[in-house]
């Protein structure tokens, strides 16, 4: 049976759907209609739990929602058209190609291959407005049918198949004509890897596209794509006689040093979607210099010292991207560890931070049967987690520099940093030198025989001495001072500097809403948890309490006006959304108001910001403690003067509610106002 057929096609989505929502419960009554599925609350379902996890939109106006679901009886593809589009959550704008696909919980891999060969044909212009220009459902059925009837290519050559030119990209008058192919003394062999986060639609696009490019430009290139279905790796063979490689990944290429010893390109999957010639051309150069580059270390450091050439960008972004590299892998330290610490503190009390003056007495006289020994053993753990903080912070940002050669001058900077009493200002420098150091000898020109052992034994040697001396002896001595200081101001904070302080912090929390100012406020606040609580330093916990508490603010705002204030200003998704706000927000995940952001932010971010000052501010005021470092609200027993804490919260969620309803209210968007708007815009 065919994946789709005319009775699976509808060309008029605008009839029936205004939103994602509304769009995929009329394909499903379309599955359904046609008996494609048995049990369409099932499917429907399945299909909803997979648009939560990530919208299925993608660039060029296109949806995707998809499912393997007991609640469908055969692989089936549904295709939707809307003239005015449905916000599918893509970046570039909303959908007007809408594919739900669907496949039997046992059908196997079938799911992804129809993916990866649709995904494929949607980098190519004509397929797309085949689509867009069908008059009838058989035209789509014969335009479909062919995309994910066909297997993804793997390999492209400089004389490509009959098929293979059929299915190249037709230029337009305005776009300039493809490279005329290379001389064959000129042609390369390349060989690439793709992979992306979700490991589907761009994964597949960016191998497409780099395909495309190589033709093109008379080359040949095989890729592997590493798609979420696992993928098949590149024959050895067929590796080692490349000239080069291409890496298009936004995570981790797997199994990375197969490549060791050939010139490498590496760059993002949007670039390769976007920019495919000029990658090829990139990848011709670094061939032809074989040498590895200044900016060559990320590749390079994880395959064997082999000649990369890593995309290049602002200086300020890749900065801001090195130090949030470090930050997401210390965040997990900070969870675990303070979640440790604040059961500790619920069974056991404040007191049992005692138990880390004698650890191994407190360990020799455990008692299983004893609330206080689990506490302290918590405690210690928890203590033993935050212990890490700085060594990763500082690693990790070496490795985003350097990738693995920088681990460890960057965990050894951090540690040192916290001996000599630097703290993450120490850890923060001491991660950038010791990346910028290692990304340095990365790059030297070294004899072939010892290129395979630079990465791992001689750049870590080399640049763990040399950024070790560089933060015992030069930087640790003013970057401790700075952080004494920094210190001493804290607990030197009293009333108006304090509530300053707090309004700041709310604002920083609030701006992004997750993001790197978000974050850099939040680790100011957690950075020293632990040593604050030791001493008892009531500022310090004050901050802590102050950014929770204003990181709370955003999504319970967003719930409260969505879904009490007046629903009838957002759309059914934000209303949707607003449900969920509650609880993100008061489990302290600011990221619950992003969706609300995202579609209004010029009323939103300013509205959110606004509560979040007076929180902070106000919890500064009233002089509440936190122990924890993350719980929201489930964590309320370790704040001190915990009902001034709430009202604090409270305060600024009505605040910014009412002024983002407010706000909304001059200009409402309803999926009333529209309809309205679309049908003015279609009768001019």
């Amino acid at each position: 049976m065919s994946v789709t057929t005319t009775e699976l096609v509808e060309l008029d989505l605008d009839g029936s759907a205004t939103t994602k929502d509304q769009a995929i419960d009329r394909l499903v009554a379309v599955a359904a209609a046609a008996g494609r599925t048995p049990d369409p609350a099932a499917l429907r379902a399945d299909v909803a739990a997979r648009e939560d996890l990530l919208a299925t939109g993608i660039e060029s106006g296109i949806g995707i929602p998809h499912a393997r679901s007991a609640g469908v009886a055969v692989p089936t593809v549904v295709f939707g058209r809307s003239t005015r589009g449905i916000d599918w959550g893509a970046a570039d704008g909303p959908a007007h190609l809408v594919f739900l696909i669907a496949v039997p919980e046992g059908a196997g891999d079938e799911h992804l291959q129809i993916l990866a060969s649709l995904s494929r044909a949607l980098m190519r212009a004509e397929f797309r407005d085949t689509l867009l220009a069908a008059t009838d459902p058989q035209a789509v059925v014969d335009t479909i049918t062919a995309a994910a009837g066909t297997a993804a290519p793997v390999a492209v050559a400089a004389a490509p198949s009959v098929a293979a030119a059929a299915a190249a990209p037709v230029p337009s008058a305005t776009e300039p004509p493809a490279a005329a192919p290379a001389p064959r003394e000129t042609k390369m062999r390349f060989v690439g890897v793709t992979s992306c986060p979700t490991g589907i639609a761009h994964t597949y696009m960016a191998a497409e596209a780099l395909e495309q490019a190589a033709r093109a430009a008379g080359h040949e290139i095989t890729v592997e794509t590493q798609g979420s279905g696992g993928f098949q790796k590149l024959d050895p063979a067929v590796i080692a006689a490349a000239d080069g490689v291409i890496f298009a990944n936004d995570v981790e290429v797997r199994d990375k040093a197969r490549f060791t010893g050939k010139p490498t390109v590496q760059v993002g999957v949007k670039r390769a979607i976007n920019d495919g010639p000029g990658i090829i051309t990139e990848a011709v150069s670094a061939v032809h210099s074989g040498v590895v580059t200044p900016v060559a270390a990320t590749a390079a450091a994880a395959s064997g010292g082999m000649a990369t050439k890593v995309e290049e960008g602002h200086f300020g972004i890749r900065l801001r991207g090195y130090l949030m590299t470090g930050v997401s892998y210390m965040i997990p330290f900070v969870a675990g560890g303070g979640i440790l610490i604040a059961l500790s503190f619920m069974l056991g009390g404040y007191d049992i931070v005692s138990v880390n003056a004698d650890v191994p007495g407190f360990i020799d006289t455990f008692d299983v049967f004893s609330i206080d020994s689990w506490a302290g053993l918590m405690f210690i753990l928890g203590a033993i987690a935050f212990g890490f903080l700085n060594a990763v912070l500082a690693g990790f940002i070496a490795y985003a520099i350097a990738d693995r050669p920088g681990l460890v001058p960057g965990f050894v900077a951090g540690v040192a940093a916290g001996t000599i009493g630097a703290g993450f200002l120490g850890a923060i420098v001491g991660g950038l030198t010791g990346g910028f150091i290692a990304k340095g000898l990365s790059s030297l020109d070294v004899p072939k025989a010892i290129r395979g052992v630079m990465p791992v034994v001689i750049i870590p040697l080399v640049a763990t001495f040399l950024n070790g001396l560089l933060m015992l002896t030069v930087l640790g001595k003013p970057l401790a001072a700075v952080q004494t200081a920094l210190t001493d101001w804290l607990a030197g904070l009293s009333g108006a500097n304090a509530i300053l302080l707090g309004a700041i912090l709310g604002l920083m929390m609030a701006f992004d809403m997750g993001g790197p100012v978000n974050k850099t406020a939040y680790v100011f606040a957690t950075l020293n948890l632990t040593q604050a609580i030791a001493d008892n330093n009531g500022p310090a916990m004050q901050i802590m309490a102050a950014v929770m508490a204003a990181g709370m603010v955003p999504p319970l705002a967003m719930a409260l006006s969505s879904t009490v204030l007046r629903p009838k200003l957002y759309t059914e998704a934000e209303r949707e959304n607003g449900k969920a706000a509650w609880l993100l927000g008061a489990s302290f995940i600011t990221e619950g108001a992003i969706p609300f952001a995202a579609s209004d932010p010029l009323r939103v971010i300013p509205s959110i910001m606004a509560g979040s000052a007076l929180t902070g501010a106000l919890v500064m005021a009233f002089g509440s403690e936190l122990r924890a470092p993350h719980g929201g609200i489930w964590v309320i027993s370790l704040v001190s003067n915990p009902i001034l804490y709430i009202a604090a919260i409270a305060a600024g969620t009505v605040v910014s509610a009412f002024l983002v309803t407010a706000l909304k209210s001059r200009n409402p968007v309803t999926d009333e106002a529209i309809e309205e708007t679309l049908t003015h815009a279609a009768i001019a």
